[in-house]
């Protein structure tokens, strides 16, 4: 087994965190800076949020005489705020282009930058000493192509070109090899302003070199754009839930930078690209790319290759014997493995901490049981609590392997605990792209509905980031294999009876009974994918290292839990079966064999096609103008509730004579195209002549925007811009009207209502919010004496926070799972609207979604409960029980009262942890991210360190006698 692409040993000496602000979006960046030999350089990974265990960065920028860093102007404010500041500073670099990225304004960021200006000091010095002169771009001889002269240019430009295109070739400089990769142009003129780059664009028309064959899901949305019946699948990512708790471990062993030269990565094909990319901006790009995929055909052929898919629930086992008679069991070698494992770890410490001494166990028993006549290469590893998956590609394949990404989504209670969820990669193979989605659903047999739940919610949640493109969710690929514990059971109750029709070898009468059946019969789960015939008996539940069904007490009823579908097309399924020779578990790991049809470009028809297309787009570009119809541009949102979707919808139409590109555009002196609790799906795209497209608008108020609304400072208005390149803008007004929430808002607010907050006035509501204010520093002075009973003192606690904790007090401490299953979001919505109306005698819904909704509660809370003001001295006296409770007492009242009468019910479930499967250390975790959460300008900047301080924080109290 190999892990190839290896690169040198690097020291890294600062990183920063920040943002690249691009089309009008924010997305994440990790910026390093990096020593090699005493050169420098700056990697960008596109997804610092994931533990990477061997990052590649998405981009490298060599720090030499081309490398520029600059610091935008900032505005001169009259007034101080105390804000959380931000900067903007450009980068700019050898053969690149100009990135825009924003960095919090703090000491880290100004040591970060004070390194890069003396690495940036010390590459000039070197930079001065006389070194050989080489080409750029070494081009061998027999590929070159020869280049048609740009308009208006003359006969000796064109020939200049020629001359430079049939250079003598030389080694590949590994900087231009990233380049390429990108799709960077060589000579990009990173000084010239916005408006001058469009005058160069109607000037100038590129050499007519095609660019390497576009990746089928990354150009503009089509017309044929079908939208998801899924509510929550539109939500944008700022407005998602929360990814798993603990941060994804990825490991990326497959690097792009050691690849030999082939077809996508030729000199020739760099030159393409070039072209394409200096022809005209993003638009004319995101146009051919367009075109060139509406035309695929015309240059592609298909070639079938062998994918091994596995999935393997392991019961928190270690690996005890060869992995052969699974990984093996066919006399040819696959050409792609994809291996997914379920319960990987069970211990405390993966399931909070995210460590798990078990991942590298399995690593090495997977690649010591690879089929013997192929050599492979890890193309990407990621785990997720248990859930981990794992791909491989043999050797001979690796040069045709790019845009590689994983994500994962944890789909535990309130979205963040990754006990249940998913873990995805994605990567092109040639010109078709693949998504593999390892899952780990719901338990229990009557729970089917929480499965199809997290299904949908891994479908609407799994977005891959890739630099220069739009996020990609699931279905934007053109194979999609998803395998895992599914967990559908059986609707039999009756052990005997299914051993029985398992005896007699009747399996297509069992399974119709099978959930997964039923479920993507009726459409609620898994509607358009498709799964092979199951002819092995079922692969859950038997007794340990044994073939025998379960034993135990509770006597499992047998089911297929693991499950291996697919969706796209040129799939075709050899072999679907279990292996009953693996004993280590309580469940059998399940393979499937594919031949997958993967498309392969054929050079010499691809640049045919590539020519025409640039020859009539040329011809319309000077002759017509684009245009659009929408058939409204009025919105009005009728009571929109907290965590409530609402989605409207409308048609665009292309009404003139060419292809029009569109795209929503951030209004001035914004950096979002719409507000927080606003979303058009899709947000760009690319409309031919007489072609249509519906455009959704959703509404979703999460825990970000609802304080705002609730206390009137924000409205359900918006003006959307929506931009057509090269003509004119469409202006889209939305507006509605918002019901109050008693979820975001503030606790001393809440002690001051004696009635729902639906029944109380809006101008009421901002006058108790201000009075609130006032409350929380009066509680400070007077924190020991209590006014007489008069009809305006405030209530002890919230009356929600009561009504919430008194149900899971008299009705759920003995619940199995309590705070480690979700709820229903049916159930959910309706304990939020019943708090919202009425004061009721009892909450609808089930214990789990009580639960949760008391989560959901806390988290949105404006302030937590523990004030931003002490974050730190709760940390800083975690240690010391005595100030501790000293640190409670200055608290304001409703704080303090709302934080002892926690404590003392979740004292109250330890008593009955033999039931509800709760300990302290769970407790303590949970509650401690929701109670003790540091301030908005803190947020990004805690440490693990930092948790374990308000774990301790909280166990204290846990572990500590009754409070007063």
């Amino acid at each position: 087994m190999e892990h190839s692409f290896g690169i040198p040993d690097s020291q890294c000496l600062a990183t920063v965190r920040g943002h690249e602000l691009r089309g009008g979006q924010k997305e994440p960046r990790l910026l390093s800076l990096l020593e090699c030999s005493g050169q420098f350089k700056l990697d960008i990974l596109a997804n610092p949020e994931a533990i990477v265990l061997s990052p590649v960065p998405q981009l490298s920028i060599p720090i030499n005489n081309h490398f520029q860093i600059v610091r935008e102007a900032e505005e001169a404010l009259l007034i101080d705020l105390s804000i959380n500041t931000t900067i903007r500073i450009r980068l700019r670099g050898e053969r690149m282009p100009e990135l825009l990225l924003e960095l919090q304004d703090d000491v880290h960021t100004q040591a970060f930058l004070q390194h890069v200006t003396k690495a940036q000091q010390q590459a000039e010095k070197r930079s001065s000493l006389p070194r050989k002169m080489e080409p750029v771009v070494p081009i061998p001889v027999k590929d070159c192509i020869p280049v048609p002269p740009q308009r208006g240019t003359s006969k000796s430009t064109s020939n200049n070109i020629m001359k430079s295109t049939l250079a003598k070739p030389s080694n590949t400089d590994p900087v231009l090899s990233l380049a390429t990769d990108f799709g960077f142009e060589e000579n990009f003129n990173h000084c010239m302003k916005v408006e001058e780059k469009k005058n160069k664009q109607n000037r100038i028309v590129a050499q007519r070199e095609p660019p390497p064959p576009p990746v089928p899901p990354l150009p503009p949305r089509k017309g044929t754009y079908t939208p998801s019946t899924n509510h929550t699948a539109g939500l944008t990512t700022k407005e998602r839930p929360p990814s798993a708790l603990n941060a994804t471990p990825v490991r990326n062993e497959f690097q792009s930078v050691d690849r030999s030269v082939s077809w996508s990565d030729s000199p020739s094909n760099y030159t393409m690209r070039q072209a394409m990319m200096s022809s005209h901006s993003g638009s004319r790009e995101g146009l051919l790319k367009y075109r060139l995929s509406k035309k695929e055909k015309e240059y592609v052929d298909i070639k079938n290759f062998r994918f091994f898919i596995g999935t393997w629930n392991v019961n928190g086992q270690s690996p005890d014997s060869s992995l052969e008679p699974w990984l093996c069991s066919d006399p040819d070698p696959p050409d792609v493995y994809a291996l997914g494992f379920q319960e990987l770890d069970l211990s405390t410490e993966a399931f909070l901490y995210m460590d798990s001494s078990k991942e590298q166990l399995w690593v090495n028993a997977v690649e010591r049981s690879l089929h013997p006549k192929a050599r492979y290469t890890c193309v990407r590893i990621i785990r997720l609590v248990g859930m981990m998956l794992v791909v491989y590609v043999s050797k001979e394949h690796t040069d045709h392997i790019r845009d590689v990404a994983s994500e994962s989504v944890g789909t535990g209670l309130m979205n963040k605990m990754g006990n249940k969820g998913g873990v995805a990669v994605r990567f092109v193979f040639h010109n078709t792209s693949f998504c593999f989605v390892n899952s780990h659903l719901a338990a229990h047999v009557e729970d089917f509905e929480r499965r199809n739940q997290d299904y949908k919610d891994i479908c609407a949640r799994m977005s891959f980031h890739l630099l220069d493109y739009p996020p990609l969710s699931i279905v934007k690929h053109d194979v999609v294999i998803w395998l895992g514990d599914l967990n559908y059971r059986l609707c039999l109750h009756d052990t005997g009876e299914v051993k029985k029709l398992i005896a007699g070898n009747e399996l297509r009468k069992l399974q119709e009974y099978d959930q997964l059946n039923i479920q993507r019969k009726t459409k609620c789960a898994f509607t358009d994918f498709m799964e092979g015939e199951i002819n092995f008996i079922p692969t859950y539940k038997y007794d340990a290292k044994s073939d025998r069904w379960d034993s135990s007490g509770k006597c499992r009823v047998p089911a297929w839990c693991d499950r291996i579908l697919w969706r796209g097309s040129s799939v075709k399924q050899l072999h679907y079966r279990s292996h009953m020779e693996l004993k280590t578990s309580d469940h059998k790991p399940v393979s499937s064999l594919f031949s997958i049809g993967v498309k392969m470009v054929i050079e010499q028809r691809y640049k045919k096609v590539f020519e025409e297309i640039v020859r009539d787009m040329d011809r319309m570009e000077n002759d017509f103008l684009p245009s659009l119809s929408l058939t409204r541009r009025e919105f009005s949102f009728e009571n929109v509730k907290f965590r409530q979707l609402q989605r409207e919808s409308f048609l665009i139409t292309n009404d003139g004579q060419v292809a029009c590109t569109f795209a929503f555009i951030p209004k001035l002196n914004d950096s979002q195209y719409c507000k927080t609790w606003l979303r058009a799906e899709p947000n760009e795209g690319v409309l031919d002549p007489n072609e249509t497209m519906e455009i959704f608008l959703e509404v979703y108020v999460s825990k970000d925007s609802v304080t705002l609304l609730n206390s009137g400072e924000d409205k359900i208005e918006d003006i959307l811009v929506l931009h057509l390149d090269r003509g004119k803008d469409y202006f889209i007004t939305v507006s509605g009207n918002y019901l109050p929430s008693c979820f975001g808002t503030s606790l001393e607010t809440l002690c001051r209502m004696k009635k729902p907050i639906r029944e109380i006035p809006v101008t009421k509501l901002i006058d108790l919010g201000e009075d609130s204010c006032m409350e929380k520093e009066k509680s400070r002075m007077y924190s020991l004496l209590d006014s007489s009973g008069t009809e305006d003192k405030p209530l002890k606690i919230p009356k929600e926070v009561w009504l919430l904790v008194n149900h899971l007090y008299t009705k759920a401490c003995q619940q199995e799972d309590l705070f480690q299953t979700p709820g229903l979001q049916d159930e959910l919505q309706s304990i939020i609207d019943c708090l919202d109306t009425s004061i009721p005698e009892s909450i609808p819904g089930c214990n789990h979604s009580v639960a949760e909704a008391l989560l959901i509660f806390l988290e949105a809370l404006p302030e937590p409960v523990l004030c931003y003001e002490l974050y730190q001295r709760c940390l800083d006296c975690s240690h010391d029980s005595r100030l501790c409770k000293q640190l409670i007492s200055q608290l304001p009242r409703a704080h303090r009262n709302v934080f002892r009468y926690l404590m003392a019910f979740l004292r109250e479930l330890l008593k009955h942890s033999i039931d509800n499967n709760l300990n302290a250390n769970l407790l303590a975790t949970l509650f401690a991210s929701l109670l003790i959460r540091p301030p908005p300008n803190l947020a990004g900047k805690q440490t693990p360190h930092d948790r374990q301080k308000a774990n301790d924080f909280i166990m204290g109290f846990l572990m500590g006698g009754d409070e007063d």
